[in-house]
C-alpha cells in the first residue's frame, strides 16, 4: 500500500499552491471587505485547467480524478477557502452539464464554463428545504416553448454574480422522482435576486436568494432527463463533500504553518513560546489530527474514483471528520496567537470564520452521521 503522491500529483498540488500564493492570497482580505471575488480571477485559474476539473477530455476538460481534485482544493484553500469553495461549486455544475447535458447544451455552455467566462452556480436549497432537499417547492410548469419556473432558492453562492444557474425544480409529483434540473442564464426574464446576505464567513462570495417568477426557459435548457434532477444533484454531492473537506484541510494547514512561524518568533519569559513543552504538545496534537484527516480524505476520494460500494459512506465520514478537524485546528491556532489571533491583520480569525460553514453545507454533519448510520444498520 503506497501512501505517497505520484510525481504528477505532487506537480498538481504545487501548481495550485503557487497559483493561490500569487493570484489569491495577497488579495483575499480585500476581497472579503469588498464582498466579491473579481471576475478577472477566474480566467487565470481556467488557464491551468481549473474551470473543468472533472469535465471529460473529449469536451475540453482536465478530467482529473476526485483524489487529484482534492489536491487542487487543498492547495488553493491555503490561500483562501472562500475562493476555493466557490471554484468547487462551479466545477460541480460543469461536471453535471458534461455528464448529463445534451450535445447541444454541452456545445453551448461548456466552452464558457471551461474558460470561466461563464461562472456557474448550483441552486438546490430552499428557505424551507435544506437537509430535506427532496421536499423542494420550486415548480417547473410545462409551456408551449419549454418550462416556466417559479420558486425561491436560498443561500446561493454566486446569486446575482454568476452567469448561469443549475436549478432543481419540481416538474412532476412529490418526492425525488418529480424533480428535474434546468439551466437558467443570467438575465432571463423572471429571474431576480434577494439582498446580499451578511455572513459570518465566506464573505468574498456574494450570497443571495435566487428568485424565479414565471421564469420561462426553452426545452433545450432541461438538463438531462425530466425527473432525474434529484439523482443528478445527489451524484454531485459525494465529490462536493470531498472538496469542502479538502478546503478545510488546506486552510487549517495554512493556519498551523502560520502559527508555527508566529510561535518561533514570539518571546515570553525569555524564550520563544515554541520552546514551552505544553505548547509543543498542542502543536503535535494538531499535526496528528491534520495528518490523520488527510489520509482519511484521500482514502475516501480513492474509493469514489474506484467505484467502491461504500464510497458514499466514506465521503460522508470524511466530510464530517475533516471539516470538524479543520475548525478545531484553526480555533487552536487562534488561541496560540493569543490576542493577536483575534485581529484581522494575522489572518487566523478569517480562517476560523470561513471554515465554520463547512460543517453545514454539502449536507450538514448531522446528515453525514445519518448516512453513515443508515449504511451501518442497513436501513
Amino acid at each position: 500500500m503506497d501512501f505517497a503522491l505520484s510525481d504528477e500529483q505532487t506537480a498538481i498540488f504545487d501548481m495550485a499552491q503557487a497559483c493561490g500564493a500569487e493570484h489569491i492570497a495577497p488579495f483575499a482580505r480585500q476581497w472579503e471587505k469588498d464582498g466579491v471575488i473579481p471576475k478577472d480571477l477566474w480566467p487565470k485559474l481556467a488557464e491551468l485547467g481549473f474551470g473543468g476539473l472533472y469535465v471529460s477530455e473529449d469536451a475540453g476538460g482536465t478530467a482529473l480524478t476526485r483524489l487529484d481534485a482534492t489536491l487542487v482544493f487543498e492547495a488553493l484553500s491555503m490561500a483562501c477557502p472562500s475562493v476555493a469553495a466557490f471554484l468547487s461549486i462551479h466545477n460541480m455544475c460543469a461536471r453535471m452539464i458534461d455528464q448529463f447535458g445534451s450535445e447541444e447544451m454541452k456545445a453551448r455552455l461548456l466552452p464558457g464554463a471551461l474558460s470561466m467566462k461563464t461562472v456557474l452556480s448550483y441552486c438546490l436549497t430552499e428557505p424551507a428545504s435544506g437537509s430535506d432537499a427532496a421536499a423542494l417547492k420550486t415548480k417547473a410548469t410545462r409551456t408551449n416553448a419549454g418550462y416556466a419556473l417559479t420558486g425561491t432558492k436560498a443561500f446561493i453562492s454566486g446569486g446575482g454574480y454568476s452567469d448561469a444557474y443549475i436549478v432543481m425544480a419540481r416538474s412532476g409529483d412529490v418526492g425525488p422522482k418529480g424533480i428535474s434540473a434546468f439551466v437558467v442564464m443570467d438575465g432571463a426574464a423572471g429571474l431576480s435576486f434577494g439582498g446580499l446576505e451578511d455572513k459570518m464567513g465566506w464573505r468574498s462570495q456574494p450570497t443571495r436568494q435566487v428568485q424565479l417568477d414565471d421564469c420561462n426557459i426553452s426545452t433545450d435548457d432541461l438538463l438531462g432527463e425530466e425527473g432525474k434532477g434529484f439523482t443528478y444533484a445527489m451524484k454531485g454531492l459525494d465529490g462536493g463533500r470531498l472538496n469542502i473537506a479538502a478546503c478545510s484541510l488546506g486552510a487549517a494547514q495554512s493556519a498551523l504553518d502560520q502559527t508555527r512561524a508566529y510561535m518561533a518568533d514570539r518571546k515570553a519569559f525569555g524564550k520563544s513560546i515554541d520552546q514551552f513543552q505544553a505548547l509543543q504538545f498542542r502543536l503535535a496534537d494538531m499535526e496528528i489530527a491534520l495528518q490523520s484527516a488527510r489520509i482519511f480524505l484521500r482514502q475516501a476520494a480513492w474509493k469514489l474514483d474506484t467505484g467502491a460500494p461504500d464510497a458514499t459512506r466514506f465521503c460522508a465520514m470524511a466530510k464530517k471528520l475533516v471539516t470538524e478537524t479543520g475548525s478545531k485546528v484553526a480555533d487552536q491556532c487562534l488561541q496560540l496567537h493569543g490576542g493577536y489571533g483575534y485581529l484581522a491583520d494575522y489572518g487566523i480569525e478569517k480562517i476560523v470564520r470561513d471554515l465554520r460553514v463547512h460543517q453545514i453545507l454539502e449536507g450538514t454533519n448531522e446528515i453525514m452521521r445519518l448516512i453513515v448510520a443508515r449504511d451501518m444498520v442497513g436501513a
